[in-house]
């Protein structure tokens, strides 16, 4: 991929995060969440392995799915109130349903299966993006939301990540794979936390994007990607502070 390709692809990433998190209207930020979508697709399969467009197909119909489910919610929403604003979400049905398409974003259990099988199948340079930028936006909209967010579906999403981002990587011997189940329980927590405060739970998100960059630039740094690599690996004075 030519330099000014992954350029103009990085610009329409950050561009579509930023009119996503800008945006005070459904549609807006539907448009955003779709630019960011559309903008990751040829980054993550950039490899033309078969793995990497797997996990770019998988991405996309996740993706693709959660967005009809935000717009099909504040379509909803516009219907019972004649509201457009994100601020004026009112319907019951509306809100449950934003809640779970949001989630399903932010890869929380029980929609959680794509994001382990799509990080095992990038490198570690687009993982990196995958579970710290790609998640502001969706949390972005979740802050705005979370006094009109279904908090009784919120905490058991969060609860039931927090335990499957637990268990799951325990029996994993490939770090990608360890580092998304990880990925599912902090966002658990940040889902839990935002039910009693939405400035704890942005907190907690600093601190989860504070703590992954560094340990995924180790990984980068040292192309280590399995446990046994972990074991076998020189121990280097300069990545010994980020990890």
């Amino acid at each position: 991929m030519s330099p000014m390709i992954t350029s103009i692809l990085i610009l329409s990433l950050a561009t579509g995060t930023i009119i996503t998190m800008a945006s005070f209207h459904w549609l807006l930020a539907w448009m955003g969440l779709e630019l960011n979508t559309l903008a990751i697709l040829p980054i993550i399969s950039k490899s033309h392995h078969p793995r990497a467009t797997e996990a770019s197909t998988k991405y996309f119909l996740t993706q693709a799915a959660a967005s009809a489910l935000i717009l099909f919610s504040s379509v909803m929403n516009a219907q019972a109130t004649g509201q457009w604003g994100i601020l004026q979400l009112e319907d019951p049905l509306a809100q449950t349903l934003l809640t779970m398409a949001l989630a399903m974003k932010l890869g929380l259990a029980p929609a959680h299966f794509w994001l382990p099988e799509i990080l095992q199948g990038t490198s570690f340079k687009t993982g990196l993006i995958i579970i710290t930028w790609q998640k502001l936006a969706p949390m972005a909209l979740l802050l705005l939301t979370w006094n009109q967010a279904s908090m009784l579906t919120l905490t058991m999403m969060g609860s039931l990540s927090v335990i499957v981002g637990g268990l799951g990587g325990l029996n994993q011997t490939q770090l990608r794979k360890i580092i998304a189940f990880s990925s599912i329980a902090h966002l658990g927590w940040t889902a839990t936390i935002i039910t009693k405060s939405n400035k704890l739970a942005l907190l907690n998100l600093t601190m989860y994007i504070l703590i992954s960059t560094p340990m995924m630039l180790s990984l980068i740094f040292s192309s280590t990607k399995t446990t046994q690599d972990l074991t076998t690996s020189a121990p280097s004075p300069i990545l010994a502070p980020l990890t």
